[in-house]
């Protein structure tokens, strides 16, 4: 009998041997995940050209389609900090119909998180340059905001949980991390500010029996063996040229599992089909393990990078092919 879609999934990411290849891609219809959310008003509407989110950081798109940036900071300067109105957590109606995100998902491995958990929200609310400043000059004061942060999610994490339970089984969050070249910050930075502090959430996560999945873009190496001491399960990588597919297979491969695809900035968009499947096979090669390891995702915004859906479905087959957990078809 075929595993289940939370089964497939779950095997994949304790390296207990998937029957296939899980995927998720929820744009196509073809997905073993479902993402079962918050009221969390994230980046707004992408409809509008500003909007507000929970924490008064302003997000700006221009006239092309897209997620949009925060403009404006609310605590760029410090003094606003005693007055700062902090969103709370506890508010009943963050957590109104996500009930409906379970119709259906009986078999599914069901997903909730945070978008912009820690470092993508410190600098929201006090702009990236003076949060890098910061570490320097007032690693005090970003401390106490840091922790207020945190704070803040494991009180989510915490509300979600009473009301929902064990029909949660993963925890995914945003932080981009990386440069094309390298970290934002040295990774002996980011190992005495920010290493705890995530230790902090995935101990939670851990403690209430959910994985814990991150999204990070960029050449994000530096950070990663770090992230595998805290408890991380899954890190999510769109761009896997970046970080060079050859040295992450190498030193993490059989460490942790990849939720990943066809690099969405080189190959995706612009190479021919058959240096798609190569990349695919590739990938699945040197970053999957024997045992599991591996999950296919989709890129949800296929306009922002110029991907239709015929390159989706395209990329989607090419990994099926490879797929190194299918049986052989019976002759």
């Amino acid at each position: 009998m075929a595993m289940t879609s939370y089964e497939v999934v779950r095997r994949a990411i304790e390296f207990d041997g998937p029957d296939r290849l899980p995927v998720r891609f929820d744009q196509l219809g073809v997905t073993d995940v479902r993402s079962v959310a918050w009221r969390q008003i994230g980046t707004g509407d992408p409809a509008e050209r500003r909007t507000l989110d929970e924490w008064g950081c302003t997000w700006e798109r221009t006239e092309v389609a897209n997620m949009g940036q925060v403009k404006a900071h609310p605590l760029q300067d410090w003094d606003a900090l005693p007055s700062f109105p902090w969103p709370d957590p506890d508010d009943p109606a963050l957590y109104e119909e996500m009930e409906l995100y379970f119709d259906g998902a009986e078999d599914l491995y069901c997903v909730t998180g945070i978008f912009m958990l820690l470092f993508e929200r410190l600098h929201a609310l006090r702009g990236f340059e003076n949060t890098l400043m910061d570490l320097c000059t007032e690693p005090g004061r970003l401390a106490i905001l840091a922790d207020r942060i945190v704070d803040y999610d494991l009180a989510i994490i915490r509300n979600i949980h009473a009301r929902h339970g064990n029909r949660i089984h993963g925890f995914s969050f945003t932080d981009d991390w990386g440069t094309e070249r390298d970290t934002f910050v040295s990774p002996a930075v980011w190992d005495e500010f920010f290493k705890p502090r995530y230790k902090r959430i995935f101990d939670r996560c851990r403690e209430l029996g959910w994985h814990v999945w991150m999204h990070s873009c960029g050449k994000v190496n530096g950070i990663i063996e770090s992230l595998i001491e805290i408890g991380l399960d899954v890190i999510n990588l769109q761009q896997p040229r970046a970080l060079g597919i050859e040295e992450v297979g190498e030193r993490f491969r059989g460490r942790l599992c990849f939720e990943s695809l066809c690099d969405i900035q080189h190959t995706l968009p612009f190479a021919s089909g058959e240096a798609i499947r190569e990349e695919a096979r590739l990938l699945l090669e040197r970053w999957a393990a024997p045992e599991g390891g591996f999950i296919l995702s989709d890129y949800g915004d296929g306009g922002a990078i110029g991907v239709d859906w015929d390159k989706k479905e395209f990329m989607l087959k090419a990994f099926q092919e490879a797929d190194p957990w299918r049986p052989p078809a019976a002759p």
